[in-house]
């Protein structure tokens, strides 16, 4: 997008977003603060981020008619999920902007093409290769080894539609269970840490990372972000360098998150490979609400609305708890917690699995 025909978006106009879950909805929240009013399509009529808005869209994504009427009402679209329907984005980018670019999730949504992004860009990754049956699986371990991690190749999060391979397992069995006829192996990583790096990049390419966050995660599921990562300062450059490289390789407008591994070095320095790109903002940046000078949600908009993105700036150190499934009934203990801020999204029924919400604890640097 160059300079010419950016969106510009000024006050009082509206940002419609893709998905009502909780991303959708402090997206809104910190688009009000901004002056900007949202409207969100979404096929759940339980979505939480209906509660924070006006103007609401309860259709599936195909309904075409329902999204031509929507892209009639807002300035601009985005989203909060990366699975968003290709015949979707592209009814709606006929109509009007599409932030990011609906051509980057043909990238994003689909993890060997994804991967081969990556690696043309010289930038390390797990060895891997292409499944599409249990003989091909075969090839892929002889060549990359066991133990290794097999994928579906779309439509996977939180440890959903993957499987670690070891020595002895029945692989017709995997592949049975798997459930897909195309997949990705990837050699299982010794990492020392799970990190990520949250970049916003504006359409004139500025870009501006936040510090990297570490995270832990259980049962595949996120419970645990602190910033910044307990890692050299030399690597943590590193991954920033390459979260700037990606997003502007993928010309991209927004906030996107590039999960890595920090691997330490046999002989050599640490290094960091990484794993998957999350085009949106991302669970593991739910530490900036409170413990930055500006949220990635924030930066999220000002991206998309042709607004000047924010300098960063982490107020101490930050540890972001996910509240998961029945962590919620526990709300009230944390409110008498000092320095912690209480985020729920309004959901219904707890589920095992299911974000609930998330709870922020920052420890000035004074207080260190």
């Amino acid at each position: 997008m160059t300079a010419s025909n950016a969106v510009k978006l000024k006050p009082g106009d509206t940002i419609g977003i893709l998905g009502g879950g909780q991303l959708g909805r402090m997206l809104a929240m910190a688009a009000a603060r901004l002056g900007l009013r949202c409207q969100v399509f979404s096929p759940d009529p339980d979505s939480p981020a209906f509660d924070v808005v006006q103007n609401a869209t309860c259709a599936e994504y195909a309904d075409v008619e329902a999204l031509e009427l929507f892209a009639n009402d807002v300035d601009v679209v985005t989203y909060e999920f990366e699975n968003v329907p290709a015949a979707t984005a592209m009814v709606l980018a006929a109509r009007r902007p599409v932030l990011p670019a609906y051509k980057i999730l043909e990238t994003t949504q689909d993890r060997l093409i994804e991967k081969d992004f990556v690696s043309k860009l010289g930038i390390g990754t797990a060895d891997y290769a292409g499944v599409s049956s249990v003989d091909t699986l075969r090839t892929a371990i002889e060549r990359i080894g066991l133990p290794a991690v097999i994928k579906t190749r779309r439509f996977g999060y939180d440890g959903k539609g993957q499987a670690i391979i070891r020595d002895g397992d029945d692989l017709e069995q995997v592949w049975q269970d798997l459930g897909t006829k195309s997949a990705i192996l990837e050699a299982f990583v010794p990492f020392e840490r799970e990190i990520s790096v949250i970049a916003a990049r504006s359409a004139l390419g500025e870009v501006e990372c936040f510090d990297v966050t570490e995270n832990e995660h259980r049962d595949h599921i996120l419970k645990i972000s602190r910033a910044p990562a307990a890692i050299p300062d030399e690597l943590a450059a590193q991954a920033r360098a390459i979260a700037e490289k990606i997003a502007s390789a993928l010309d991209y407008v927004g906030v996107l998150a590039v999960e890595m591994f920090a691997v330490p070095g046999n002989g050599s320095k640490a290094t960091v490979l990484v794993n998957e790109i999350a085009p949106r903002v991302h669970n593991s940046g739910h530490w900036t609400l409170d413990g930055a000078s500006i949220s990635q949600f924030e930066q999220h908009i000002r991206a998309i609305a042709g607004w000047p993105l924010g300098k960063p700036v982490r107020h101490g150190e930050v540890v972001m708890t996910n509240l998961i499934g029945d962590d919620i009934l526990s709300y009230e203990q944390w409110l008498t917690v000092p320095g912690a801020t209480v985020h729920l999204y309004g959901k219904g029924t707890p589920r095992p699995g299911r974000k609930m919400g998330h709870v922020t604890e920052v420890t000035p640097a004074s207080k260190r």
